[in-house]
């Protein structure tokens, strides 16, 4: 076990000096005055945790540690897929007993190969309906029946006299597409996507519809498909949609598509059809329509969250404006799009966040931060936790913004994802900001609010708080008895000592460094044995040695 601050024995600490050696600074002038014209050289972030890296590394790590868990759960309730179903009263007696005789199915697959018309239509009607049903439709049942390539067969050019029979199989195919990826690849595989781009010139609404639905499906699956769907020249066609007077319901499918066009980034689609697909959504994200405009900002947000090149890209797009616009959207879904989209730029560089800064993103965040829904809070925090992971400028836009008394409340009570945004948000101004920043925090309450995190079960919230003490500890110069009183009058010294048991090896070795170096008290450095000092094994255990350092 490491020894607490009153183990009584006199140990010398011997640290890794890149990380956290103190800069040099005039620490005889006063940590609280807020008139002082000595500043912290910005290589003060070298010395510090994240040392080697800049404020635009530091976002974006903050953004690889804490966002990928966010964004998958956000992605699963942003449908990659879609069928169309009916209600059960339409699939009637006649069409759902083929499940139960086995010749059902064959007697579909030879009609729909009738060359009698109108029994070709009825037995492909019948299959779609089977698939058209809400519970648990037969996909696999019928692909194993062998009619696949009938139904791809019925879209050909050979039969635009008959654009109703198009328009069942293309159906019957879209509810194929939407299901496995197993089951999107037989779609595929069929030869059924060169078809369908031939559909989208089709002079039928509903037929060009119905392709349209069917192809997001097939690029929903993921950027195999979705890059093969582009290579066979989806894009133009795709967007001469929205030139066109179509019926809105086509419209929201066109930006549905549009949205799996954008989401995936590994890889992210190319640079050439994200140029293409920019203008368009930057007419869209002016649209009246909640559904057209909600799935034109996610496209947005998936575009901004491929790095900086792709960030450039939107900014040079315009669309940064209205996107700071709708963050005071009065539908949710619309806020939380917008608040995603712009929070993803601001993980970019310091010149592309003041691009968001500069449209007064800052004052929409009072509202946000107190929202009645906890995501959007927790959104908010997130974005503001990447500007203050900028320059000095833009960690004071902040404080000047009036925002830090929030975020340290939040910090101390809200639900635990909104605080763990709070602890990077705050730790970060102890790495961008400087002493006046930081001063400002501590006069605000930051320091209990900080403390109060230290018993969180969360390893990376407590890494994250003691990385932030320790570098307010630093900083605080000839104050730093006002500060170590703080954390002791708070409760946070009892948690950083028995933080030193810590399983984790960083986390027990910075609450040693801080105990060492900031509470240990004249009487401590002289009692106990003076020559007994402690060493760390690899497994963190106090050992006898002639010295003291990590190993």
């Amino acid at each position: 076990m490491l020894p607490t601050r009153n183990s009584k024995l006199s140990s010398t600490l011997v640290i890794d000096s890149a990380l956290f050696d103190v800069l040099s600074t005039e620490k005889h002038r006063l940590f609280f005055g807020f008139t002082m014209s000595d500043h912290l050289n910005n290589t003060r972030i070298l010395h510090f945790k994240n040392k080697g890296r800049n404020a635009d590394e530091l976002r974006r790590r903050r953004t690889d540690i804490s966002f990928e868990l966010r964004k998958s759960k956000r992605e699963d309730t942003l449908s990659k897929k879609r069928s169309l179903h009916v209600q059960n009263v339409e699939i009637d007696e006649a069409t759902t007993s083929v499940l139960r005789d086995g010749s059902g199915l064959l007697m579909i697959l030879q009609n729909a190969q009738s060359p009698d018309p109108v029994v070709q239509l009825n037995a492909v009607q019948q299959a779609r309906k089977l698939l058209s049903s809400d519970r648990n439709p037969p996909i696999d049942d019928l692909i194993h029946s062998g009619i696949l390539p009938v139904l791809v067969n019925c879209l050909g050019p050979h039969n635009k006299s008959y654009p109703e029979l198009q328009f069942e199989a293309a159906w019957a195919l879209t509810n194929i597409a939407s299901g496995t990826s197993e089951q999107t690849k037989a779609v595929v595989h069929s030869g059924a996507v060169p078809l369908f781009l031939q559909l989208l010139q089709s002079p039928h609404m509903n037929v060009c519809e119905q392709a349209v639905w069917a192809l997001g499906n097939i690029i929903g699956d993921g950027p195999h498909f979705r890059d093969y769907c582009i290579e066979l020249g989806i894009i133009d066609p795709l967007l001469e949609f929205i030139k066109r007077e179509v019926p809105i319901g086509f419209l929201r499918n066109v930006a549905w598509v549009i949205v799996n066009l954008c989401r995936s980034k590994e890889p992210p689609p190319s640079t050439l059809t994200i140029s293409k697909l920019l203008p368009a959504l930057s007419v869209l994200v002016h649209h009246p329509d909640m559904s057209v405009l909600v799935d034109t900002v996610w496209a947005l947000s998936y575009l901004t969250d491929g790095g900086n090149d792709q960030i450039q890209m939107v900014i040079d797009a315009g669309v940064v404006p209205k996107l700071v616009q709708l963050l005071n959207h009065r539908e949710v879904k619309v806020q939380a799009a917008a608040l995603r989209a712009v929070g993803n730029i601001v993980t970019g560089s310091d010149e592309q966040t003041q691009v968001v800064l500069n449209c007064e993103a800052l004052s929409y965040m009072p509202e946000l931060l107190a929202h009645q829904k906890e995501k959007i809070n927790k959104e908010a925090v997130w974005f503001l936790s990447n500007i203050t992971a900028g320059n000095r400028e833009q960690v004071q836009a902040v404080i000047n913004a009036g925002l830090i008394p929030t975020i340290i409340k939040l910090l101390e009570k809200s639900d635990f994802a909104t605080q763990k945004e709070a602890a990077w948000a705050i730790s970060n101004v102890t790495i961008s900001g400087q002493r006046e920043e930081v001063a400002f925090m501590v006069s605000q309450g930051v320091i209990p609010a900080m403390c109060s995190q230290l018993n969180s079960r969360d390893v990376q919230v407590v890494q994250v708080i003691l990385d932030g003490l320790n570098n307010i500890l630093k900083m605080a110069g000839d104050e730093v008895e006002v500060i170590t009183q703080q954390i002791e009058d708070c409760g946070g010294l009892d948690h950083i000592e028995t933080l030193q048991t810590h399983e984790n090896e960083e986390i027990y070795k910075l609450a040693y460094e801080i105990l060492d170096k900031y509470f240990t008290d004249d009487e401590d450095l002289m009692g106990g044995n003076p020559t007994e000092i402690i060493s760390f094994d690899k497994c963190g255990h106090g050992l006898p040695s002639s010295h003291f350092e990590f190993k």
